[in-house]
């Protein structure tokens, strides 16, 4: 992308976002997105080289910051002392998952477009990318379980994965649904008390 004229280029991403919202990625037409704007094709190619690179653009730094929090908070679980993780369980991952609303709400528009118009980039598989996160993380805190002498029972991997993505999935429906904060805060502690004790159940412990 070249250097642009910010109030051009401003006027190009809220045209882009509209047609993205409603149509999907997919569905959605550039044709459509240049002439609101009233610009030529030609002209926008000024500016990005596919309607993909527009797409990015818009959410693809709102993705990083997301991923990046959850894989740090992952990291700095995995860090404490093995003696420590099992009273900090829901402690770091609690706190990770607060930041992530609240940076999702500043920037609901952008999320909106990742989770449910992103169906043929590279942002589709968004939710898929945090349960296999997650997944490694259960598995690695079940080997430190073992380490401390307190084995977890075997876990249907089947079963595991369907907890995980439905936790993912409930908390960004707070998202999608626009949940006053308020409301979407506490449902987010009674959600994490729910997925805690369940796991620390199943698990044994």
């Amino acid at each position: 992308m070249v250097t642009a004229n910010s109030t051009t280029l401003e006027s190009i991403h809220q045209a882009a976002k509209k047609e993205f919202l409603e149509k999907g990625y997919q569905s959605a037409s550039l044709r459509n997105i240049v002439k609101s704007v009233g610009m030529t094709t030609g002209a926008f190619y000024g500016y990005y080289n596919s309607k993909e690179e527009l797409f990015e653009a818009l959410v693809g730094k709102h993705y990083d910051f997301m991923m990046n929090c959850f894989q740090e908070a992952q990291r700095a679980f995995t860090e404490l002392p093995p003696e420590q993780q099992p009273e900090n369980l829901s402690q770091i991952s609690g706190l990770c998952m607060f930041d992530m609303l609240h940076y999702a709400y500043e920037h609901l528009e952008e999320f909106k477009l990742i989770l449910c118009c992103s169906q043929g980039t590279r942002f589709a598989g968004f939710i898929d990318e945090m349960v296999e996160i997650e997944l490694k993380g259960t598995h690695d805190y079940q080997d430190v379980l073992r380490k401390l002498g307190r084995p977890s029972p075997h876990i249907d991997p089947r079963l595991e994965h369907i907890l995980i993505t439905g936790m993912f999935n409930a908390f960004f429906e707070l998202i999608i649904h626009e949940m006053p904060m308020e409301e979407a805060e506490n449902y987010l502690r009674e959600m994490r008390t729910f997925y805690t004790a369940g796991w620390m159940k199943i698990m044994g412990q």
